[in-house]
């Protein structure tokens, strides 16, 4: 944690122990996601938010989460809050990537940071600047309330194991994988919202489906209903999700609660990619125990794989620059320097 959160935390510790439990809550919004109540990303990342954050105000905000389709569908949490339909909303920039593909070098994207990289570039390397200029735009004001770790490729009915195999595959996916599947590799990919995807893989809708970390889809029974796990998720090397809320009602929020809030978005980030380290490491050994057979990718074809969803998001960049929006280019121009940084001075680093 940096010294900012730390005092922050502090700060919020302080003014719980001096206040009565029992009070109401001054600020109280309604927070749809874009995942069913009880799934992993609802508990780790929305409810775990929705508690440091009653921790950290001494029960003076009060977060009220609500799985995809209870108020809203499960696409549609960022515009419910440009609506005003809710105060808040959790969801992932990777449903907005048709919209704006610059949402694609934070949703996560082929070729892209893993995890750790990630995280210090989000908080130590202007990231979380650069994408609440993105949410500006829209009149936004957003927070990240979550980081994953890598995903699983694919549940697949069929073996993946060459870009042979993903001629004519009916793939459940999003973002700017759906589009790198398409383009690059003549896939058929399907999006459909996370709650519709298990019967789809099930009754053989689609070929394959991919979702998130292990972990995250031991619940949702992908590996019972498909025989292949593919790894490593090269598609998705990690993703952030974020809440997101008018400006105008975050000016409307008590000076001295704003900075408590924010910390306690941070620490739910944190906690929540440790959480999921845990966690896959325990899913994965089920699965290899299990009745699945899991295909770990050759090198070449996980390089191939990441060149094509590098090429797609350059590609991308440089046809926004030329229509007079460089907004991407200049963005993917900041990742690309702190990524090239990361892995050319990570070398004095043990990595296990």
């Amino acid at each position: 944690m940096n010294s900012k959160l730390v005092a922050s935390t502090l700060a919020g510790l302080f003014l719980l122990s001096g206040m009565a439990s029992t009070q109401a809550a001054e600020i109280s919004w309604r927070v749809p996601t874009s995942v069913p109540e009880g799934s992993p990303f609802y508990q780790n990342f929305l409810e775990r938010f929705a508690k440091n954050v009653k921790l950290m105000t001494g029960d003076r905000v009060e977060i009220q989460p609500f799985g995809a389709g209870v108020i809203v569908p499960a696409l549609k949490v960022f515009e419910a809050v440009e609506t005003g339909v809710v105060e808040a909303g959790h969801s992932t920039s990777s449903y907005l990537v048709n919209q704006d593909p610059a949402n694609a070098i934070f949703a996560g994207y082929p070729g892209g940071m893993g995890p750790d990289a990630y995280r210090v570039w989000l908080y130590e390397g202007g990231g979380k600047e650069k994408l609440q200029e993105l949410r500006s735009k829209n009149g936004l004001k957003t927070m990240i309330v979550g980081l994953g770790s890598t995903e699983v490729l694919a549940h697949s009915n069929t073996p993946i194991r060459t870009a042979e195999d993903l001629k004519g595959l009916k793939y459940r996916t999003s973002g700017a994988w759906a589009d790198v599947m398409k383009d690059y590799f003549a896939a058929v990919p399907t999006v459909v919202p996370p709650g519709d995807t298990y019967t789809l893989l099930q009754r053989k809708g689609v070929d394959a489906v991919e979702w998130a970390t292990p972990s995250s889809n031991t619940p949702e029974g992908f590996h019972q209903a498909a025989k292949y796990i593919v790894v490593p998720g090269v598609h998705q090397p990690t993703f952030m999700w974020e809440v997101v809320l008018k400006q105008e009602t975050w000016d409307k929020v008590p000076a001295d609660l704003q900075p408590l809030i924010e910390a306690a978005a941070e620490l739910t980030t944190h906690q929540s990619l440790d959480y999921f380290y845990n966690a896959d490491i325990k899913a994965m050994e089920k699965y290899r125990q299990g009745r699945n057979e899991v295909i770990t990718l050759d090198p070449a074809f996980i390089k191939q794989l990441a060149e094509a969803g590098n090429d797609w998001v350059h590609k991308k960049a440089e046809a926004q620059a030329q229509s007079g929006n460089d907004y991407m280019k200049n963005l993917l121009a900041d990742y690309d320097g702190f990524l090239t940084r990361w892995r050319s001075e990570s070398n004095y680093l043990i990595r296990d």
